[in-house]
């Protein structure tokens, strides 16, 4: 790492911003009632979204070495792989009957 990286306060301030912008969104979202599995879908990606301003200004990630940057990449690669595989097991599941 050669030098640090000092943010602005325009940066930090427009990135705080558009984090409550995406706050308000998925609580819109929420009251939309948009079908089940693609509200949980839309939520998951602006929580992706804002993960990613956090991490890339931040944590300064965007400013840092490419490798930390392919590391956070391949980190949400594989959160994407883990929501996947855990939708289709609870997507495709039977419905079931009480028994009384």
């Amino acid at each position: 790492m050669s030098g640090h990286h000092i943010s602005t306060d325009k940066t930090l301030l427009g990135v705080a911003g558009a984090l409550f912008i995406l706050t308000i969104l998925t609580v819109g979202v929420h009251y939309i009632h948009i079908p089940e599995p693609w509200s949980i879908i839309v939520a998951m990606g602006i929580a992706i979204f804002k993960a990613t301003l956090v991490a890339a200004f931040f944590m300064n990630l965007y400013w840092d070495e490419r490798f930390n940057t392919m590391l956070f990449i391949a980190s949400i690669a594989f959160f994407g792989l883990l929501v996947g595989l855990t939708l289709l097991d609870t997507l495709f599941r039977p419905e079931v009957m009480p028994a009384f």
